[in-house]
């Protein structure tokens, strides 16, 4: 039993320590819906099958995943490193039209790199 507890905190002081770098939990819904919390005072609490974190609420049944990223995934627009702005292979408007470079303006496009796809916008 001592060698559980023992195995059992360090674990959790492992968890910590790799967590540190981490600012927010992200959940993930099965429709692929994404809710980032803060994690500075999170508290976490299940009640029957309803899990609470933070001022968001979840029916466990609907959550498909949680995670813990260093940056906020609700937004869906990053900045994309600008080294990865060269290794642009394709770029579509919102209404899914393939375009050139130089035909973007102000706005929203999906662009595909050799890194995946982003939602960028451009001002």
């Amino acid at each position: 039993m001592k060698k559980f507890l023992l195995v059992l905190t360090m674990m959790i002081g492992t968890l910590t320590t790799y967590a540190a770098d981490y600012t927010y939990l992200t959940f993930e819904t099965i429709d692929g819906t994404k809710t980032s919390v803060d994690v500075s005072a999170l508290t976490l609490t299940i009640s029957g099958t309803t899990l609470t974190a933070g001022s968001q609420s979840f029916t466990l049944s609907n959550l498909s995943k949680m995670y813990f990223s260093a940056s906020d995934e609700t937004a869906g627009i990053r900045q994309m490193p600008v080294n990865t702005l060269d290794e642009i292979t394709d770029i579509y408007d919102l209404q899914g039209h393939k375009i050139a470079k130089d035909q973007m303006t102000k706005g929203v496009y999906i662009v595909k790199t050799k890194q995946g796809t982003h939602k960028i916008a451009v001002k």
